[in-house]
């Protein structure tokens, strides 16, 4: 049977109904027999089915007064909420933490879905929303994926033969693992890392060219840059000129 490191980058695009069908069998055997992931499942199919019953309401013109706020207050909550407990069974209260983190994306995600092609903060504050779920959910779970496996995953996921930074500890990273996620205009690798134990993202956009920003968004920091005919964007909570040297390090490093 496979593990759940090997089936973890599968179950977004099986939840899609976009996994390869060769992939299926494996994936649903694996979940027959494995709880966590089978909660995963579950947990992210109510998501997408949230966000898509309330999209026309969501996508209205105008944001309901104090959104923006809102959304800032339940993504630090989120993020600074998942902190073990002393007592046993702490990743069990994390499921309800995590399932919270999935709502800030079905109400700012959906509500911004249409917009990300226009407006760099608006991609910024999609991703970030998305930023705070995918380490809420891996802090249930507690994957963690190596350099090669995460390479060989971008190469076949999203036709990127990525070479990540060797030596991510050289600047205070540690690679946690990679996860494929939706945003507004298609689906985005999402490369996880630890700042000195604190989340950041690496977001690659493929097929897409955006100008170099530093934008500050829902209480974190977000760095953009293109390479080619793709887009990165870099978020974390660390001060802009901490992220400034992560960003240039991970440019720098990135094959």
């Amino acid at each position: 049977m496979r593990n759940c490191e090997s089936i973890d980058l599968l179950l977004t695009p099986y939840v899609d109904g976009e996994i390869p069908s060769g992939e299926r069998p494996a994936v649903e055997e694996h979940l027959r027999r494995c709880d966590p992931c089978r909660a995963r499942v579950a947990a992210e199919r109510a998501v997408r089915s949230l966000i898509q019953a309330r999209r026309s309401a969501l996508a209205a013109d105008c944001a309901p007064p104090g959104l923006r706020d809102a959304c800032a207050r339940a993504a630090e909550a989120a993020a600074w909420s998942a902190v073990p407990a002393p007592a046993t069974g702490w990743k069990r209260r994390l499921v309800p933490l995590a399932l919270a983190a999935s709502l800030v994306v079905a109400v700012a995600g959906a509500f911004l879905y249409q917009l990300t092609a226009s407006s760099a903060t608006i991609l910024a504050a999609e991703l970030a929303a998305d930023h705070v779920k995918c380490f809420a959910i891996n802090d249930v779970f507690d994957t963690h994926q190596s350099r090669t496996a995460v390479e060989r995953s971008m190469a076949a996921g999203f036709g990127w033969p990525a070479r990540l930074p060797p030596q991510p500890e050289a600047v205070g990273l540690e690679l946690v693992g990679a996860r494929p996620c939706l945003y507004g205009e298609g689906r985005a690798a999402h490369i996880m890392y630890r700042y000195h134990g604190r989340p950041v993202s690496l977001f690659m956009l493929p097929d897409t060219i955006r100008q170099d920003a530093v934008i500050s968004v829902l209480g974190h920091e977000c760095a953009i840059w293109s390479e080619g005919d793709r887009t990165f964007v870099m978020i974390s909570r660390e001060p802009r000129n901490d992220m400034r040297r992560i960003a240039s390090f991970v440019h720098a490093s990135l094959r």
